[in-house]
């Protein structure tokens, strides 16, 4: 079984920075893809940005040069550095792995930012 472990979301101001992190325990095959996605109510939950095991990264353009996602493979971690947020990053943040065609969810983490 696989399961991840999120933290650091929180409450900040716009302008603010928040940096989340995932830990992911288990029967992890080397060879994956992990990243963030983000849900608000009444929505489709959507990508934020995604990292592979060999570092390939990619963004959502809503929040490129201002979010910055990175991995510890020897910790099967990852973490999703967030600044100049705006109000409209407010969501829930979900952790994701994926191996193959098979994904693994965290139980998200909520990010709220203030005006």
């Amino acid at each position: 079984q696989v399961q991840l472990v999120e933290s650091g979301g929180g409450l900040v101001q716009a302008g603010g920075s928040l940096r989340l992190s995932c830990a992911a325990s288990g029967s992890i095959f080397r060879v994956n893809r992990m990243g963030w996605f983000r849900q608000t109510p009444g929505k489709q939950r959507e990508l934020v940005a995604t990292i592979t095991s060999g570092g390939s990264t990619n963004y959502a353009d809503s929040v490129k040069a201002r979010f910055t996602i990175s991995r510890d493979n020897s910790k099967n971690t990852v973490y999703l550095q967030m600044n100049s947020l705006k109000p409209e990053d407010t969501a829930v943040y979900y952790c994701n792995l994926a191996v193959t065609v098979t994904n693994y969810w965290g139980q998200g983490t909520q990010v709220t930012v203030s005006s």
